[in-house]
């Protein structure tokens, strides 16, 4: 009885496998395929026009040690992830405990407070360009309103990467306040009904208690948009386009004009696997803290 049972275990095994089998070719190949041809890329001069003649890592030296907007690129993109990071994180949570308190809160309102982050980067890159023109836009006017001076915005080299972190902010805050809210959901009641009967303020509720017990929903958070913070790029071609100059010019930015205004596809793919060795450190180095939370 004991061997068909395992004959049997073995059998369903083997046709799992089967199973999932194609689905998981199919995934390694799109992700590993792209991924190893970019590296390829990236170890040769590939220029349209030109013939294909290894390099040797030569795009890499370049990048180090003679291109000064590459630095500058990795600065702008990791200030602006930072910021952005921050602020989501903080603004997230924030909007998830109203949320989470106002349990009578109408439907209506909480299909407006989650409706930026489902709207396409496109109409909110527009949109917020014509609110933020120095011109004719609506925060010049509201600013001259209060009494304070005008701003540039995006057209400013002191304000364009707070600006871009303010506009991804009020985008995708409402996605980071889900993921905060269903974790305050998943909290034992228990903890916080011993804690009001100790007399505990809810300001140490929060620090002492909530806050700690959120450290992995919180941490997953960070990943999820840490990803798509580090290889921002949609908001800021439409808006700025990298500029002015290139102070909001992100490696994403600057490996899309290397690659499709300048045709360096090797340097451009170069550019592209140092982004994806920045993204990898900060998702194991999150990971790492996660694991930390749980354990």
């Amino acid at each position: 009885m004991a061997a068909a049972t395992h004959s049997t275990a073995i059998g369903s095994g083997r046709q799992l496998r089967a199973l999932t089998a194609p689905a998981v070719i199919f995934t390694v190949v799109m992700i590993a395929f792209p991924f190893a041809y970019t590296v390829w890329l990236s170890v040769h001069n590939v220029a349209i026009g030109s013939p294909t003649r290894f390099n040797g890592g030569a795009n890499y030296v370049a990048l180090a040690t003679s291109d000064p907007v590459f630095w500058q690129s990795v600065r702008v993109t990791l200030v602006l992830f930072a910021v952005s990071l921050v602020l989501q994180l903080g603004a997230g949570t924030w909007i998830a405990m109203l949320l989470y308190r106002a349990k009578r809160l109408p439907g209506a309102l909480r299909s407006l407070l989650i409706s930026p982050f489902i709207m396409p980067p496109v109409v909110v890159g527009m949109m917020w360009l014509v609110i933020l023109d120095p011109s004719i836009g609506a925060a010049n006017f509201l600013l001259e309103k209060i009494g304070l001076p005008p701003s540039l915005w995006l057209a400013s080299p002191q304000w364009v990467i707070p600006t871009v972190a303010l506009i991804d902010t009020w985008q995708w805050t409402p996605y980071v306040a889900l993921i905060v809210l269903g974790g305050l959901q998943s909290l034992p009641p228990n903890v916080f009904e011993a804690a009001q009967i100790d007399g505990t303020s809810r300001w140490r509720t929060f620090w002492r208690i909530t806050l700690p017990m959120l450290g992995p929903t919180l941490v997953t958070a960070a990943i999820l948009r840490s990803v798509d913070l580090l290889r921002f790029f949609d908001i800021i071609y439409i808006t700025t386009q990298g500029g002015p100059g290139d102070a909001s010019t992100t490696l994403n930015i600057y490996g899309f004009r290397q690659g499709f205004e300048f045709f360096e596809l090797g340097y451009a793919a170069a550019i592209m696997v140092s982004l994806s060795a920045i993204v990898l450190g900060a998702v194991l180095t999150m990971m790492r803290a996660r694991r930390h939370f749980i354990y």
